[in-house]
């Protein structure tokens, strides 16, 4: 472990932090509110990080094990220090419940332990959903994007953070994977802003709201959500852009080059269209009888899917008073959650695909035990390496949920809010059922629970590897 390059690193990584956060201070300025200058105190803190860590190391190398950890100390020290606003303004009293509230942030969780959201001051909102933002592609990648972060083994970096089973490559040179990928999410953002407006949000809700929807994060200015604009058009737009970046990014690039067919013949993207439209035309049948008519049940049925299932976690209607076949529908879809390289959480598409077809390879080799069965998609081969990477991650993704559920039943809280506060936050949707369902809040939890639920929604978001590379004692083996 090169520790020396890995400080040098992160202190470049946080004044990038310190320099975004002039924003909620501009907002602040805008409304004249006097909380914009609790942000200069993680400001200064940051500053003087970066000053410290100027001097570059003698020994530069870096490789995979140090890019997981780069990853996982940068989320980690992002939501340390984001937290410090709203502790020591007031706006949230408690440090681990403001650390709970940016951690969901950043991981695009939308988890909230805030019983009042429209009480808090326009610049922590901003703050709070520009996170979401920030966070949806990557903390490393947008500071990838800003700097010359390690330009040379940039790829150990932003590979540890991109989401899904491999890492599609865009570009032959990393810098102008992310530059690219940004370029599309940054577009895709502002379109979403320009039809909010048209649909009559402000500009501040429809920039908040659009940070939820690209991040696939869910906070809101609101307490009810989107159901507080009730309005069909909105619901609308929003739906469609949340589908739109659970896609995997790597699909629009083809499409900027016209290579329709490889989008066509993409198996995840088929799947997870497919999963999409049984999930509404079901829950679409099981909630008519709520509404005036079908139409009216489709657009709460549309929009509850596609929030569910690319983790975005925003609400026009409570599911959590739904059937019970409708309530494990979101669940599944909790879990299942978008495509790899998109900016929803989940397992992903790609790996409930790959699962598919190991079963079905299993099935067969069990009929004809001679056969040798190769796992294609997309018509190429699976490296044995994916695949066992696959069940390592299935089997610790399970392993971390059951020793969570335990912890977090402690709380002596009821099952339904038990189990599925741990499957939402691991799979960064925010809302789960129970308590902790669309009309309820994570704010009752013990400190205990919330620190689990934490570390369950950076496990999530980072998909176990680098966080679990912190506790390995191979990990700290010194070698520069």
């Amino acid at each position: 472990m090169n520790i020396k390059m890995v400080g040098y690193i992160l202190t470049k990584i946080l004044g990038v932090e310190a320099v975004l956060m002039f924003l909620p201070i501009l907002v602040g300025i805008i409304y004249g509110e006097r909380e914009a200058v609790y942000f200069l105190v993680p400001i200064a803190l940051l500053c003087l990080i970066f000053l410290l860590g100027l001097r570059k190391p003698k020994h530069q190398e870096i490789y995979a094990k140090e890019g997981m950890v780069i990853t996982a100390f940068s989320w980690i020290s992002w939501a340390l220090i984001g937290a410090i606003p709203f502790t020591i303004s007031g706006c949230i009293p408690s440090y681990i419940d403001a650390l709970f509230e940016m951690i969901s942030g950043f991981t695009t969780t939308g988890s909230t332990i805030l019983t009042d959201i429209e009480a808090l001051p326009m610049c922590m909102l901003f703050w709070r959903s520009f996170s979401h933002w920030i966070g949806g592609m990557g903390v490393l990648v947008f500071v990838m994007v800003l700097t010359n972060l390690d330009k040379n083994r940039s790829m150990y970096i932003a590979r540890a953070e991109m989401p899904g089973p491999e890492k599609d490559k865009l570009a032959p040179k990393m810098s102008s994977n992310v530059r690219i990928l940004y370029g599309m999410y940054f577009a895709l953002t502002a379109i979403e802003v320009v039809f909010l407006l048209i649909g009559g949000m402000d500009l501040f809700d429809s920039l908040v709201h659009a940070f939820g929807t690209a991040g696939t994060g869910g906070f809101s200015s609101h307490s009810e959500s989107i159901a507080y604009f009730n309005s069909a058009y909105i619901d609308g737009v929003i739906t469609v852009f949340m589908i739109l970046f659970g896609v995997n990014f790597g699909l629009y690039y083809l499409a900027l080059h016209k290579d329709f067919k490889s989008i066509f013949k993409n198996e995840e993207l088929r799947l997870y269209l497919l999963i999409i439209m049984v999930a509404m035309v079901l829950v679409t049948m099981g909630i008519r009888d709520n509404y005036g008519s079908v139409f009216e049940a489709f657009r709460y049925a549309s929009f509850q899917v596609g929030a569910i299932i690319t983790t975005t976690g925003y609400c026009t209607a409570d599911f959590a008073l739904w059937p019970m076949l409708l309530q494990i529908i979101i669940v599944s879809l909790m879990v299942i959650g978008a495509c790899a390289s998109s900016t929803g959480g989940g397992i992903k598409v790609s790996r409930v695909l790959l699962m598919g077809k190991c079963i079905h390879r299993g099935v067969r080799q069990m009929e004809h035990p001679k056969s040798v069965s190769v796992i294609r998609v997309n018509g190429k081969k699976v490296d044995n390496d994916v695949l066992s990477n696959l069940y390592f991650y299935i089997f610790a993704y399970l392993a971390i949920l059951v020793g969570s559920v335990l912890l977090v039943s402690l709380d002596n809280m009821d099952f339904t809010t038990t189990v599925t506060s741990v499957i939402t936050t691991m799979s960064n949707t925010g809302p789960g059922l129970g308590a902790v369902g669309p009309s309820g809040n994570f704010a009752s939890f013990s400190i205990l629970s919330k620190l689990v639920l934490s570390f369950d929604m950076l496990v999530g978001r980072l998909e176990i590897f680098p966080i679990l590379m912190l506790f390995t004692a191979g990990t700290w083996r010194k070698r520069f």
